[in-house]
């Protein structure tokens, strides 16, 4: 199950288990929690990780018919065939795309070129600008904005909702993305889900899926206590010592 891929966390390739996960979030709230995930195993089940993702889109909105209108990810699940299942779906997405994306913003009198190397007027980096992305079918546009995120990094991010026209409401709707690296901080932290030791997949699998519940479960309880995941965790453990230091559950004794 495990397989060399890149981290985000380590910024580097690294060998481990791969987790396509699936979080919802109210924008509202900021509370989110994961509704479905997958193990990315092609060696034991042959699917890859945008076979993975679009399997949870279509159970989201066929079998449980979950109300959600936006989808967020991050710019490895940008391809032509997740974006265009989305629109397929009726719901809106806001991803970002490389750098070296082949696109064109002339409507045809130029050749395509590298999104980097795209001009921008004033109006364009305010409201955005309308853009074909190489190999889309027929004359299918996109809406492209160009996202300071920090003084080193720039972000275009595309967009279906063409009558989105601030650049600063896409910013904010994309902020709500890293709630997924909050989700895969917490899990990380505080369940043990990469402690596990055992080599057979079945007991693997298993462990990620009781990870998982204890995330869910601490998640509900921070959310119902009015307290961050972390103080509930640790606040358990806490009062587990006193208790223990008060009255142990195994006596011992010393010569």
């Amino acid at each position: 199950m495990t397989k060399r891929q890149y981290s985000g966390n380590e910024h580097r390739v690294i060998r481990g288990i791969g987790l396509v996960s699936c979080v919802y979030v109210n924008p509202e709230t900021g509370q989110f929690w994961v509704i479905d995930y997958r193990v990315y195993d092609p060696d034991g089940d042959g699917k890859t990780k945008l076979e993975h993702v679009s399997q949870m889109l279509n159970n989201l909105v066929i079998n449980k018919h979950l109300p959600f209108k936006r989808v967020l990810m991050d710019s490895w699940y940008a391809t032509q065939k997740i974006m265009l299942l989305i629109d397929d779906l009726g719901k809106i997405y806001y991803c970002p795309l490389k750098r070296n994306r082949l696109v064109d913003d002339t409507g045809g009198v130029e050749k395509y070129k590298a999104i980097q190397q795209l001009d921008w007027n004033q109006t364009e980096a305010l409201q955005g600008k309308l853009i074909k992305i190489k190999g889309f079918p027929g004359a299918k546009k996109v809406k492209l904005f160009r996202v300071v995120v920090s003084t080193d990094k720039t972000e275009f991010i595309a967009t279906n909702e063409k009558n989105q026209d601030s650049t600063d409401a896409v910013q904010q709707v994309c902020d709500v993305r890293w709630k997924i690296e909050e989700f895969h901080r917490e899990i990380k932290q505080l369940t043990g889900i990469e402690a596990c030791q055992c080599r057979q997949a079945r007991i693997q699998r298993n462990h990620i899926g009781c990870a998982l519940l204890v995330w869910l479960k601490l998640k509900h309880l921070a959310y119902s206590t009015g307290q961050t995941i972390y103080a509930l965790k640790h606040g358990l453990l806490s009062q587990y010592l006193i208790q223990q230091l008060k009255n142990p559950a195994i006596a011992m004794t010393l010569a």
